[in-house]
């Protein structure tokens, strides 16, 4: 694209981002397609994995192209994310359908879910201390100072008598008959040692009673319930529960995930070259999986042989078992077959989601499930949103993200009768739909900080549109991916 000068009301930052990816929806609305630009879900020569079909929307926006069929195979995009998070409550296990819980230490509970509540095992603070550098003072002032202060950590000191000052510090216990706390920029000695009041705002010699005293239980009481069930563990969750007395935690742990490549035709490292392509997904899919709570213990390249992948599947033991490729029924198309063979209850065949329509959900025993993923990437995506991430969610007992709209600052081309997930730039208040979003591209998907949903027929520019924030663009790469 040709850099050009930014129009009258056009924020110049944006325009960088803009041009120099080359990546956003600018001029191109639905009808309107760039020369060579595969944005629309052509299958590249020779795919025969994926069996993931193109937008072909040509109708008004959000209307249906007439003569369109009713429904198609598949389940509807909402349904099938529904049916991907109630999955684990219907299997017999938990009631809440999340694994287990188990008692960890507590640094390993950082970024999972209270299983049991978080329950006061003393009163905080355990006893009356001080909130302030400066003087504990008994009755009105002047006081005359104790020769030896209070510290933190250091046993009770003898009561204080009227008239009696002694120096502490923040955090000290508080001397018994204690009146208030006379911070150190409101106080001074004058040259016999008394300890004057000097605070501008209060008469002088005055202290209020239980000024800068922080009294024992003023934050809990031994027994209150401090976090409910349910509750993410965040660094201030760790510290509430260090503060209340624990060394270990009552969690919901992480569900174990393994991914299976599968492809004859996937490289590892290097170009290109004689049919073969580089594997994406593989690099791709493991810390998407840990963003969305998942344990990684397994990443392996499967070929395409239906005895390998049953072989394969037979010896895992995760609780989610990730495939690539193979969803559709081309005759390398082993996922279908297999999970026959294993005897495994097919929950989702098919979303009416462009891209991604092949994936699936399916139980292979009431401990373990697989969700297939198309091979194409942008279409691996789509699956990872529809069906992983509420099926992690529900079996790491995560609540669901809080659902929120913008307007599409450009009009998008639809599917006919499909949903389609769009990648978006956030800009402002508004999302800016991006090229290259078909489904064997991932330049759209990796300047993104959303996903759009597109309804049947389309969105017009203005439309608000419901969004699926990627894990980085809310939490950030070390947070999400750690």
């Amino acid at each position: 694209m040709t850099p050009r000068s930014p129009r009258a009301g056009e924020d110049a930052d944006d325009l960088d981002v803009e041009e120099a990816l080359a990546l956003v929806n600018d001029a191109h609305t639905p009808g309107d397609r760039p020369s060579g630009d595969r944005t629309h879900g052509d299958r590249p020569s020779g795919d025969r994995t994926h069996g993931d079909e193109g937008t072909h929307g040509n109708g008004p926006h959000g209307i249906p192209v007439p003569g369109a069929p009713a429904h198609r195979d598949g389940a509807d995009w909402t349904d099938a994310r529904a049916t991907a998070a109630r999955a684990p409550r219907r299997s017999g296990g938990h009631r809440g359908g999340h694994l287990p819980p188990v008692s960890v230490p507590m640094p390993s509970a950082l970024g999972l879910t209270l299983a049991a509540p978080l329950i006061a095992l003393t009163d905080l603070p355990s006893f009356d201390t001080s909130a302030m550098d400066g003087w504990a003072v008994s009755g009105p002032g002047p006081w005359d100072v104790r020769e030896e202060g209070v510290l933190a950590g250091h046993t009770a000191h003898a009561p204080l008598t009227d008239g009696e000052a002694v120096r502490i510090a923040t955090g000290a216990r508080i001397p018994p008959d204690t009146t208030a706390v006379l911070r150190s920029e409101h106080g001074r000695t004058d040259d016999n040692g008394r300890l004057h009041a000097t605070a501008a705002t209060r008469a002088p010699h005055t202290v209020s009673h239980g000024q800068d005293i922080r009294p024992r239980g003023q934050e809990c009481r031994n027994g209150d319930q401090l976090l409910p069930v349910g509750t993410l563990v965040t660094p201030p969750v760790l510290g509430m529960a260090a503060a209340a007395g624990y060394d270990t935690l009552t969690v919901v742990p992480r569900p174990r995930a393994a991914v299976f490549v599968l492809g004859d035709e996937l490289l590892g490292e290097g170009l290109p070259h004689d049919g073969l392509i580089r594997d994406a997904l593989g690099p791709l899919l493991p810390p998407w999986l840990r963003a969305l709570g998942a344990d990684v213990v397994d990443v392996r390249r499967v070929g395409d042989d239906e005895g390998a992948l049953h072989l394969a599947l037979t010896a895992c033991d995760a609780d989610v078992v990730v495939t690539t490729g193979g969803t559709a029924a081309g005759p390398v198309d082993h996922v279908h077959p297999t999970l026959r063979r294993l005897g495994a209850e097919l929950l989702v065949d098919g979303v009416a989601v462009r891209p991604g329509h092949p994936m699936l959900l399916a139980r292979i025993s009431e401990k373990q499930y697989l969700v297939g993923l198309p091979g194409n990437p942008l279409a691996a995506v789509s699956g990872l949103v529809t069906l992983a991430e509420p099926l992690l969610r529900t079996l790491a007992a995560r609540p669901a993200p809080e659902g929120y709209t913008l307007p599409l600052r450009d009009a998008v081309q639809g599917h006919p009768y499909d949903t389609r997930l769009v990648p978006v730039a956030l800009r402002g208040d508004r999302a800016l739909p991006l090229l290259y979003n078909g489904p064997a591209m991932l330049r759209g998907i990796a300047a993104a900080d959303a996903l759009a949903v597109v309804p049947p027929g389309g969105a017009k520019p203005g439309y608000e549109a419901e969004l699926l924030d990627l894990p980085w663009a809310s939490g950030g790469i070390g947070v999400c991916f750690t």
